[in-house]
């Protein structure tokens, strides 16, 4: 269910034109109703939300919607560089880089995270809404981190995510030679209880299932491109691990961190469907400056 229709964001709201077929019935709050639920996909706890806070009306034939309040952050705007790769009313999609979490842990440090960098971004832009990320990546992993910049526009990621309908793509390179027929890890990961900060494949860890697109081999390491189906903590590091080729730079998990300071893990492609419109939006991080000298180190120079 989506919305294929013209839509104006005006202030505070969403104008959508629903058509006459809609506009000119004579009940039309049933109408519009059934419309939203049923063709455009709102969630209903959204929409009995607007409906209660009169968040919902028409203006002619258009139909009005609050989906753009006020909000506080939710965190404190910290200006840092910040690398936007997609945006538009409903979606941010911002380039992590090395060395930074997504969001703060549960000490409240002053440690600078993305969330503070796109606070300041949106600060920067007039933008007054909350910081709501949808996924996150482990501290020393690049690449793509979607944001909805609506409560409409997370709900509706939020619930693609849990569906699997979230594709995210990456790049490791690790050590071994990867053999071809090594297609998809299912694997349960768990807490290492000898270990606060590790994970491990465990009977009685949560269901995890990666997918390993294509492998390239050279000089005693592979370089993979992986599809995450579930998202557990550490999951790419934890599977290879546990299959005998850790990561390069990934000390946590076995690997060798002397040619790399860090695990050699790239988001590189993030595909999702638009929250409102339904469109397939399929976004590129290019590789950060440390990877690409890995690569070229190893020999993969295509």
């Amino acid at each position: 269910m989506s919305y294929q229709g013209s839509w104006d964001k005006r202030g505070e709201w969403l104008e959508l034109n629903p058509g006459k077929s809609i506009a000119g019935q004579a009940d039309r709050e049933e109408a519009a109703r059934q419309w939203l639920l049923e063709t455009v996909g709102m969630p209903e706890k959204l929409y009995r939300k607007l409906r209660h806070e009169r968040g919902i009306e028409w203006r002619g034939d258009r139909l009005r919607l609050i989906l753009f309040p006020y909000r506080e952050y939710g965190v404190e705007p910290v200006w840092d560089e910040l690398e936007v790769l997609y945006e538009d009313d409903f979606c941010l999609v911002a380039n992590k880089p090395a060395g930074i979490n997504v969001h703060g842990d549960s000490t409240g440090g002053e440690e600078l995270t993305l969330n503070h960098a796109v606070a300041a971004y949106y600060q920067a832009s007039g933008l007054y809404t909350a910081v709501r990320p949808i996924h996150r990546l482990d501290k020393d992993t690049t690449g793509p981190v979607l944001y909805a910049k609506n409560e409409y526009a997370q709900l509706k990621l939020d619930e693609d995510m849990r569906e699997k309908k979230i594709a995210r793509i990456y790049a490791a390179i690790v050590q071994g030679q990867v053999q071809d027929g090594l297609t998809t890890i299912d694997l349960p990961i768990g807490k290492d209880r000898h270990h606060r900060s590790r994970r491990r494949v465990s009977l009685t860890g949560q269901q995890a299932v990666t997918h390993i697109l294509s492998v390239e081999r050279s000089r005693g390491v592979s370089l993979l491109r992986l599809r995450l189906e579930t998202g557990r903590t550490h999951q790419i590091r934890v599977h290879m691990s546990h299959m005998g080729h850790p990561l390069i730079g990934d000390s946590l998990y076995g690997g060798n961190a002397r040619p790399f300071g860090r695990q050699a893990l790239h988001g590189e492609r993030l595909i999702f469907a638009h929250p409102l419109t339904g469109e397939q939006i399929e976004v590129l991080a290019p590789w950060p400056e440390d990877m690409l000298r890995l690569k070229e180190d190893s020999l993969f120079l295509s």
